[in-house]
């Protein structure tokens, strides 16, 4: 347990929490490996590795994981939002739908978005996932600043990001530069080490509060490949400053 010395609020984490990430991730691996069973039994299988993500939602371990640390700090659960009521306006949008909401009488505390990707087109969607997480958090922050929630607290946003840990997302990846040289840090970067700059930038330039960058070797249904690249970037500090933020704002 932490307490703030100033604020009162502490912040419980389990001892197990690791594992409980890992049996998040082997549960990720679990259900797609159901969905792609499902497709491929019932006739209509997609073409490529799209077989396993038209049949549900992947990422929910980790947002029951989140939702189970907040509700363990206290969190009333009527004020969590997981799998419905989750349209948040927009401003360039009428609506986006989050992955995981906070609001305690009609003020938005803490939105959370949750994403992976597996191969093999890790080429095809690494610029749809970029321009995701920046649009969503362009979109909340302008319509925030057009008083489409409570002015007080200002939300605290999330981003949650899993990656298969393989060959593939690890081998450094060239760039076509006909015109102007792109930043040094894209160059010969693997898909891995271009979604980690991601996530660190997505939090430099405050688009979110905190963002985390997961691992996992595929098919891997006890979780136990999972890593965190970058410290920056690890779960705990973000539920932490998560719970802390929520707690400090519900009264």
């Amino acid at each position: 347990m932490s307490d703030d010395p100033l604020t009162g609020v502490s912040v419980r984490m389990p001892p197990d929490l690791w594992q409980q990430l890992c049996d998040a991730a082997g549960s990720f691996w679990r259900r797609r490996g159901r969905q792609a069973e499902s497709q491929g039994q019932g006739g209509r299988k997609d073409q490529g590795a799209r077989a396993a993500v038209t049949g549900g939602k992947q990422m929910s371990g980790f947002e029951d994981l989140v939702k189970h640390l907040l509700e363990e700090n206290e969190v009333p659960s009527d004020c969590i939002f997981l799998g419905k009521k989750l349209e948040l306006p927009g401003y360039f949008r009428p609506t986006k739908m989050w992955d995981l909401l906070v609001v305690h009488e009609q003020r938005l505390l803490a939105a959370v978005e949750f994403k992976s990707q597996v191969g093999p087109s890790f080429g095809n969607n690494f610029n749809n996932r970029v321009e995701e997480a920046i649009g969503s958090a362009t979109d909340i922050w302008k319509a925030y600043r057009e008083n489409a929630f409570s002015e007080i607290p200002r939300p605290w946003l999330g981003y949650v990001f899993m990656l298969e840990d393989c060959q593939q997302s690890n081998t450094p990846v060239s760039v076509r530069e006909p015109h102007f040289p792109v930043f040094p840090v894209f160059k010969d970067a693997s898909y891995a080490q271009r979604y980690e700059e991601l996530c660190r930038r997505l939090i430099r330039e405050r688009l979110y509060n905190r963002a985390v960058f997961l691992m996992s070797k595929k098919d891997d249904p006890d979780g136990t490949s999972l890593r965190e690249p970058s410290r920056e970037l690890a779960f705990l500090p973000f539920v932490r400053e998560l719970v802390f933020y929520v707690k400090a704002n519900l009264e």
